[in-house]
Formats: structure tokens, C-alpha cells, sequence
């Protein structure tokens, strides 16, 4: 029997309005600047490109400026999902981005600095480095 997935929760400070970073999480030509290559959408299907190899992932639900969550096809485990959440902190005014991913254990680390990459092109293609 496979192994269950943990969650793993990783939080981004970017300098950006929540619309700005909003139109880069939800839209095909956002998410092709820092998650993917290419990203193509029918329907609630989106399908993710890197270097010639796709994986396709279904827009569970979205929110304007708030959240972005999506479930990819082929996985089995039909409560897993990656969700994008954009947090302003009430005091400051900062905006975070707030990553929700599942990882087996054994791939949790790498899980994680992939994000962690992710997020710096992210960054960078806002001018929030």
C-alpha cells in the first residue's frame, strides 16, 4: 500500500499587490513565468509543461485575490491538492504567499526546496527579490 502524502505549508513574503500576484497563480500566461513552460487550459483543466513532459491538474476552486486550489490528475489519493493562498497581514500591509502541497515523506525535502526555487522566479519576475 503507498504511503499517505504529509502537507507541507510554506509561507513567501513578495513585495506585490494581492491582484499582481493573484493574475500569477490563476492565469495560463502567470503561472507559465515561474511554474512551468507552457501552461494550457480547457475547461478546468490545466495542463503544466517543463521541458517537453506535461502533468495535468484540475482547478478545484478559486477565490479573486485570495486563493488558487488544484488537485493533479494522476494522483490517486483523491484528498491531495496544491493550493496558492494570498495573506496581507492586517499590521504591516505585507503580502505572503502561502504554498499548500502534499509530499511523501521520503520526497517532503525535496518537496520543499523545489518550492523554494518556484517562489524565487516567482520573486524575481515581480522585481521582488
Amino acid at each position: 500500500m503507498a504511503e499517505l502524502k504529509e502537507k507541507i505549508e510554506l509561507e513567501y513574503v513578495i513585495k506585490t499587490s494581492p491582484s499582481i500576484l493573484y493574475n500569477r497563480l490563476s492565469s495560463p500566461s502567470g503561472l507559465s513565468e515561474w511554474f512551468s513552460d507552457d501552461v494550457n487550459v480547457k475547461g478546468d483543466v490545466y495542463s503544466f509543461i517543463w521541458e517537453g513532459s506535461g502533468q495535468e491538474a484540475k482547478l478545484l476552486s478559486k477565490k479573486d485575490n485570495k486563493y488558487v486550489r488544484f488537485h493533479w490528475l494522476d494522483d490517486e489519493e483523491e484528498d491531495t491538492f496544491f493550493e496558492f493562498t494570498i495573506d496581507v497581514d492586517e499590521l504591516t500591509g505585507d503580502t505572503a504567499l502561502v504554498v499548500t502541497d502534499f509530499a511523501e515523506a521520503d520526497d517532503k525535502e525535496d518537496a520543499i526546496e523545489l518550492w523554494n526555487q518556484q517562489v524565487d522566479q516567482l520573486k524575481h519576475g515581480l522585481g521582488s527579490v
